[in-house]
């Protein structure tokens, strides 16, 4: 089963643009992320609209993060790129009338829904200084980042 890789992706490409303060191209974001342009221009927009970044159109244009670091937690994050599911495990329908399936489903859903309440909370207490903070820790002086990343 395919991972939803969105978020992670995002927090990357957000702790770059607050790290090197400068703007990135859509064609610069979607090398780093292996994928295409349009891509990245409908996640950003979503941060857009949400005050996360900015965009600037022509020739110098891209895109900049707009707020501090400390302003940001990963459950901002989360609503503004609209992961659609966190768990990628879930009841069955293949036979919706079956009553095991049912109490299958209600007991799988009841945990589910219990461990995204938790992590959102988790998320919601955690900022992208926190994650920053974090890569200082484990690389003093910014030293484990590829120049070619962004």
């Amino acid at each position: 089963m395919r991972q939803d890789n969105k978020l992670s992706r995002t927090l990357h490409v957000l702790l770059h643009m607050a790290r090197h303060d400068k703007v990135y191209t859509s064609e610069q974001i979607a090398m780093m992320l292996g994928t295409n342009s349009a891509v990245v221009r409908r996640t950003l927009a979503g941060l857009r609209e949400a005050g996360f970044v900015t965009s600037v159109k022509g020739h110098h244009g891209g895109w900049r993060i707009a707020v501090a670091m400390r302003d940001i937690s990963l459950l901002d994050i989360y609503n503004a790129v609209g992961v659609k599911q966190l768990f990628a495990i879930g009841g069955g329908d293949e036979c919706p009338e079956c009553a095991v399936e049912a109490v299958v489903n209600q007991a799988l859903g009841n945990v589910l829904e219990e461990a995204e309440q938790a992590l959102l909370s988790r998320f919601s207490e955690i900022s992208l200084e926190d994650l920053s903070e974090g890569f200082e820790r484990h690389f003093p002086g910014g030293t484990g980042t590829r120049e070619d990343c962004l």
